[in-house]
């Protein structure tokens, strides 16, 4: 199985495994607050190995609501007894995470969800992010899309399929899917998140206008897009905001 190189997330910052899982914890919570969980579904992941294949996951059907930092599996990418396991994550789950994992050491989170707005983007026959604000714009050159949509994402041709798209960008639009999120740390990856739903919202609202869009030229997108990356500390002190609220008010997502 091939491997994804030469992957450019950004510096990671490193983590005791406790950390990361209540991290990953808060990342749940934050997630329910926004809007972006679905029923008892969806995953985020983090890597706890170097090599990436050591990886954090929530448990099956728990919702985001109710994840605590000692509910995380503690997973190997590299094992194929995953699934038999008494305490098995969900399938789809471990078709998503433990093949990007395994295949791309670089991608240290993931989150796959079904955001309202990014979701309604998946299903465009052209779900491509436009370029026609600031928060759209900083995706210029960022995204990935996936059109081949197979039924539910449970099949391992289905995760190499997702794990090879993703490649290096930090978005993936599965279509008539979802969207998975890939970063070295949690609070980039909650920052990419966030502002892609928010684009994806900015970017319907437009199409439902019925007038033109006003799309930026390539070389203007790259720019804004550019132009957003000295801003990278936004996204830790975001999640840092968050993970204070969830101290006052839901101090047991650190158990």
């Amino acid at each position: 199985m091939s491997v994804v190189t030469d992957v450019a997330f950004g510096a990671p910052e490193r983590q005791s495994e406790q950390a990361l899982r209540q991290d990953l914890a808060a990342a749940f919570r934050i997630a329910v607050r926004m809007g972006w969980h679905e029923s008892v579904g969806n995953h985020f992941s983090a890597a706890v190995s170097d090599d990436g294949a050591t990886f954090l996951m929530n448990p099956k059907w728990r919702h985001f609501s109710d994840v605590k930092a000692s509910d995380l599996l503690l997973l190997d990418a590299h094992d194929d007894q995953v699934m038999a396991g008494a305490d098995a994550p969900d399938p789809s789950a471990w078709c998503i995470h433990g093949t990007v994992h395994r295949m791309n050491p670089a991608a240290k989170v993931l989150f796959h969800c079904h955001p309202p707005n990014a979701t309604v983007l998946a299903t465009l026959q052209d779900p491509s992010m436009k370029a026609i604000d600031l928060n759209t714009a900083r995706f210029f050159g960022k995204v990935a899309v996936d059109p081949g949509f197979g039924g539910m994402a449970d099949e391992a041709e289905e995760g190499h399929r997702i794990a090879v798209t993703l490649g290096d960008k930090p978005v993936l639009i599965m279509g008539n899917h979802g969207v998975s999120i890939a970063a070295q740390t949690i609070p980039e990856a909650f920052e990419h998140l966030y502002f892609f739903e928010r684009a994806a919202e900015t970017l319907l609202k437009a199409y439902a206008s019925g007038q033109p869009l006003a799309v930026m030229s390539d070389n203007l997108a790259a720019k804004t897009a550019a132009e957003w990356e000295p801003y990278a500390g936004m996204g830790y002190a975001h999640f840092e905001y968050w993970k204070r609220e969830l101290d006052r008010t839901e101090p047991d997502y650190k158990t």
